[in-house]
């Protein structure tokens, strides 16, 4: 059996020892990291990478005690505890996430027996970067690199189908990238906004309607230490001109020179000409400051070439976490699929790092995709996909509603059960009950014993919004989840002005009061050629535990 790594990861394969059977044999003294059969689908071999081509590695090494991190992330967490909300410090996580001396000592004593020196990319030294050329890198992972095109958008990647790793540092290294990870560069499908005429407006659910619906304030909030962070990947640039537009026509009440501060990462800029307005960007940002009246937003820009492997996933939560003040609330859009393009090990270090995020106080939110019971949609499909970081149990998975009374599952809503992570304590039993009311439906084409999402949903059908001047509307979680987002920043700012602390990783209080959330119990999440999941009475893997009711939420957070 493999390790099990923390109590929520179901197989983790740390060594060869662990692992299953491959079908590349590792040379001699050499260990076997992981393996492809083949490339994704997507993706065209176009034969050898240059051997002179220069390839820039993250190495990550195992945190010195994950255990104890989460441990100490489920006791902060957990409402029923004595040490609920008492989050860690930058440097009480960093004891726990840091790697070990004789890690960091091997890594480093192989690489430089090779000529090279690796930089410490994150602020607990768990992440190395080493600059080499594709002959070193074949030479010292038994490697074969070649390049892969993907095909719809036409990008070339260095990768190789196995890699090993010399015995004598197998042990001290939990992945390395890029290797056999394969993403998609193409990022989140979202619908394109139109312009549209008084004439042709669809029943869109815009700011008032949402505050009306969830009862949500109004009232500015006060405190300063409070505050969103929105990434920003994949060349989208949020405008504060179409944000200005946006709050005159769905929140006059507002002032008028309301905005967010930009934070810049990897390279990362916003550029203010209106043609370069993203809708992914804007909607987020409209959608936050549009909502969480008065919270300070920031808008994290992170540039296009990033090399973590994961769209810069793991680029910001490193920052972030490396600063002494982190933000109470960040609410991301965008996914990837878990199945077949990310490696299991840099999966496992991503969620990793919300863990450790998540100790300190801040509550992440993710959408969780727009293809149904089909993942990200980039595959064909026999069997249900799921998507990362959905799937990572630290963190909070947010689908999509349409309707207003009642309301109902958005039929794209991403929803299922992780092949990564297993059922988390805090959601056993509200698994265990859909499961038993799901019965024989869908057998065999999920993981039954998986973390199950998404955990909460909102609003997300023809959701208005405002780029490059025009008036458009847009439909996906990625409207929903600074909705939500939102909801939770206000209830900080709340429990801040009454000398609380913020809520931090949300899940464990969500689960242990199901009652706050308005239920959503019909729709489903069809994909694979199915019909998906079934919207229940209680949590399902297309609404969650339901969608966000302010008042009842606030009592329950003890205000």
């Amino acid at each position: 059996m493999g390790k099990v790594q923390g109590k929520y990861h179901l197989r983790v394969f740390q060594h060869a020892q662990d692992m299953p059977p491959r079908s590349f044999p590792a040379p001699n003294n050499f260990v076997l990291q992981g393996s492809l059969k083949s490339a994704p689908q997507g993706f065209a071999n176009l034969g050898p990478a240059g051997e002179s081509s220069l390839l820039n590695l993250r190495i990550a090494l195992p945190s010195s005690n994950i255990a104890g991190l989460e441990k100490a992330l489920l006791d902060v967490s957990n409402p029923s505890s004595s040490n609920h909300g008492n989050h860690l410090s930058r440097a009480q996580v960093k004891a726990f996430v840091a790697p070990t001396d004789e890690a960091a000592a091997a890594v480093n004593t192989w690489l430089a027996s090779h000529g090279l020196g690796a930089k410490t990319v994150s602020h607990a030294g768990d992440w190395l970067s080493v600059s080499l050329n594709v002959s070193q890198a074949n030479d010292m992972m038994a490697a074969k690199y070649e390049n892969f095109q993907h095909i719809a958008s036409g990008k070339i990647y260095a990768r190789t189908l196995s890699f090993s790793l010399p015995a004598k540092v197998a042990n001290f290294v939990a992945h390395v990238h890029p290797t056999i990870s394969f993403n998609n560069p193409v990022g989140p499908v979202l619908s394109t906004p139109k312009p549209v005429s008084a004439d042709d407006l669809p029943t869109p659910c815009s700011p008032a309607c949402l505050q009306s619906l969830y009862e949500i304030p109004i009232i500015p909030a006060t405190e300063k230490t409070n505050s969103i962070a929105v990434p920003g990947f994949l060349g989208e640039f949020a405008n504060a001109a179409d944000l200005t537009t946006f709050l005159k026509m769905y929140r006059p009440d507002m002032p008028s020179n309301a905005t967010f501060t930009t934070q810049l990462l990897d390279g990362g800029s916003n550029p203010q000409n209106g043609t370069e307005a993203g809708r992914e960007a804007n909607l987020d940002i409209q959608y936050t400051v549009g909502l969480a009246t008065g919270v300070p937003v920031s808008f994290v820009s992170i540039g296009a070439d990033q090399p973590d492997g994961l769209h810069g996933f793991l680029d910001v939560i490193n920052i972030l976490s490396g600063e002494d003040d982190v933000p109470q609330v960040m609410t991301t859009s965008y996914l990837e699929d878990e199945e077949g393009m990310i490696a299991a090990d840099l999966a496992f270090k991503l969620c990793e790092a919300y863990m450790a995020f998540g100790a300190r106080g801040t509550s992440m939110l993710f959408g969780s995709g727009d293809a149904g019971v089909a993942g990200n949609g980039a595959f064909t499909c026999t069997t249900f996909l799921t998507t990362v970081p959905s799937g990572c149990p630290y963190v909070t998975s947010v689908s999509s509603t349409g309707g207003i009374s009642p309301e109902t599952a958005s039929s794209f809503s991403g929803g299922g059960f992780s092949t990564l992570w297993g059922t988390p304590d805090y959601q056993a039993d509200a698994v265990a009950a859909y499961l038993t009311l799901q019965g024989s439906a869908n057998a065999g084409l999920f993981n039954t014993t998986g973390r199950g999402y998404p955990d909460v949903s909102a609003q997300g059908n023809d959701v208005p919004i405002i780029v490059d001047g025009q008036l458009g509307f847009i439909g996906g979680t990625s409207a929903s989840t600074p909705t939500f987002a939102s909801v939770i920043a206000l209830l900080n700012d709340q429990l801040i002005a009454a000398g609380k602390p913020p809520l931090g990783f949300l899940n464990p209080w969500l689960y242990a009061n199901p009652g706050m959330l308005n239920d959503v119990t019909s729709g489903s999440n069809p994909g694979c050629n199915t019909d998906g999941f079934a919207a229940s009475t209680g949590w399902d893997p297309v609404t969650g535990l339901g969608t966000p009711n302010f008042p009842r939420m606030k009592a329950a957070a003890g205000l």
